[in-house]
């Protein structure tokens, strides 16, 4: 599967954005679909993932209560959107995939994913 992340870009504290993963190639639904991040000079993050159906959905603590992941299987996308934004959500936000047999299936864990799209910049300014 091939995905196409787009909607970063440079915003203040306290505004939002939407982040878009577009899939292509094979069938979106057989995979959990992930958001992390890497800060510069940091290591990469998990952000957040949603099961196949979208109803199962995990997130890393920093985010929780202000991003949200969510899918449209119809249109084999995944979005993240992110409110309430601080200078330090500041990363190269990725999506990726993992395939999996299970509709329930969510993880955090990077080397799960076999499947990962470029990054799209996210800056948050103070």
């Amino acid at each position: 599967v091939q995905l196409q992340a787009s909607g970063g870009g440079s915003v203040q504290a306290g505004d939002s954005l939407r982040l878009s993963c577009a899939a292509s190639g094979r069938n979106f639904l057989g995979y959990t679909m992930g958001w992390f991040r890497q800060a510069p000079g940091k290591e990469r993050e998990f952000v957040a993932a949603a099961s196949r159906s979208g109803g199962s959905t995990v997130y890393t603590d920093s985010v929780k209560g202000r991003f949200t992941i969510s899918r449209d299987n119809a249109k084999d996308t995944v979005y993240l959107q992110m409110n309430s934004l601080k200078p330090e959500d500041t990363a190269v936000y990725s999506c990726a995939a993992l395939a999996t047999h299970s509709g329930s299936y969510v993880s955090h864990l990077s080397y799960e994913y076999a499947y990962w799209g470029q990054g799209t910049l996210v800056t948050v300014s103070s």
